[in-house]
């Protein structure tokens, strides 16, 4: 394809207004599934339900993130990366229509089950289209895939802290707290949903069996059924340490994502609904520095590195739980985010690097479920451990408990790196 900027299909678009277009989408679509972060206090209070209950209602949206990827993790790989980005954004605006009625319990459940059905289907569909179009007129060497998976990485996280930041915002400063953040992000959708409608496609052609391109990109059902997600034989020395550190650095997100605004009210007496969109947005921002940061780190140290930092953030996390202290709550915070981030972009870039084109999404969704087990499981142990122990006590325990789990990962990552430090494949 040379070095051209014009992207290769029907539209012809130029690769840097596609890469934005994609970008947004991208960011706009991972916004929507933290959106409600800052506002699970006033769902409580109205609704009346248990610090457990909170952390049902953002775990569940793992549930739509699982489905999505367990049932659609290679649909972009068989229908387009545009189809399926297009269906994980019409999931993201049912999820804020059912976010905008007042049906009770029922209905956040509802809400972020569809939010999880786009994140699901977004996350791994838009890390892979923005690979591929910066990709597009490369020179074959790593640094432009390097820099794309930074850039895919550094998109999610953003939109992923800018949700709980708006909302709070909104929430704090604006009036209909429970209304305006989810019309907001209608409106977002708006230009996400036209830009992937004018970017051209950039899965690999598959053959139909007939000598052309596939119209449905394979049979019927294939992409529909239920599927063993998997991780080709050249990827899974790459993948099995990756997904080591990943899970322990977004088990911490999960915590902070989902409690940490209960922290700031019940714990501190800090209510504020912006100061609690900030704290979280804080984490994300310093995930996308640890990202930036780390790109000239190779993996075998970057993973170790990312998994140490995670225990300092833990660290001040856990003084300022038992201290009753903002301060190191949020320096911790920021600091598990860079750690996280350190983590995400090194074991994203192998596992993407490892993986051949044809399965890359498949590779890349499989990456995903490791990622929101760890987002989900073990923050409604928190729940359960704030019934038996009260929210204080077990938000000591869990930063405990996962600084033990990055610790296993840390020795285990460093055993599998020496193992097969002699194989250029491993990490």
């Amino acid at each position: 394809m040379g070095t051209t900027d014009t992207v290769p299909g029907r539209r012809g678009l130029s690769r840097p207004v596609a890469v934005a277009f994609v970008g947004y989408t991208f960011g706009v679509a991972m916004l929507g599934s933290t959106l409600p972060t800052p506002l699970y206090g006033l769902y409580q209070r109205q609704l009346g339900f248990s610090n457990l209950t909170t952390t049902v209602i953002y775990a569940v949206y793992a549930a739509g993130v699982l489905a999505a990827l367990l049932l659609f993790g290679r649909a972009s790989d068989v229908l387009g990366r545009r189809r399926v980005l297009l269906v994980g954004l019409a999931a993201a605006a049912l999820s804020a229509l059912v976010f905008t009625t007042d049906g009770g319990l029922a209905t956040l459940l509802a809400g972020r089950v569809l939010s999880g059905l786009s994140a699901g289907l977004v996350s791994g569909t838009g890390t892979v289209a923005l690979v591929e179009l910066i990709e597009l007129g490369g020179d074959g060497h790593g640094g432009r895939h390097a820099r794309a998976t930074m850039l895919a990485t550094a998109v999610n996280m953003f939109g992923l802290g800018a949700g709980p930041l708006l909302a709070g915002l909104l929430a704090e400063y604006a009036p209909a707290p429970l209304l305006l953040p989810f019309v907001t992000h209608l409106l977002l959708l708006v230009p996400a949903a036209i830009g992937v409608w004018l970017a051209p496609e950039t899965a690999p052609a598959r053959d139909s069996g007939h000598g052309t391109r596939d119209g449905g990109r394979g049979s019927r059902g294939e992409w529909a059924r239920p599927q063993r997600l998997g991780v080709p034989g050249q990827a899974r020395a790459a993948f099995l340490p990756c997904a080591i550190a990943v899970f322990a650095a977004f088990a911490v997100f999960g915590l902070v994502t989902a409690v940490e605004p209960g922290f700031l009210s019940s714990l501190l007496g800090l209510p504020n609904r912006a100061l609690a969109g900030a704290m979280v947005f804080s984490m994300f921002a310093g995930s996308v520095l640890g990202q930036a940061g780390s790109t000239r780190l190779p993996t075998r140290v970057a993973l170790p590195t990312g998994c140490l930092v995670l225990v300092a953030g833990l660290a001040g996390i856990a003084v300022a739980l038992t201290a009753g202290s903002l301060a190191p709550l949020a320096a911790g915070t920021v600091v598990v985010g860079v750690g996280q981030g350190v983590c995400f972009r090194a074991g994203m870039t192998a596992v993407t690097s490892a993986s051949p084109p044809d399965r890359r999404a498949e590779t890349v969704s499989s990456f995903f479920v490791v990622i929101y087990l760890g987002i989900s499981v073990p923050v409604v142990l928190v729940g359960v451990g704030a019934q038996v122990w009260g929210l204080r006590t077990a938000g000591i325990v869990f930063t405990a408990a996962v600084a033990a789990l990055a610790l296993t990962a840390l020795a285990i990552v460093l055993r599998l790196t020496a193992r097969r430090a002699a194989t250029p494949a491993a990490l």
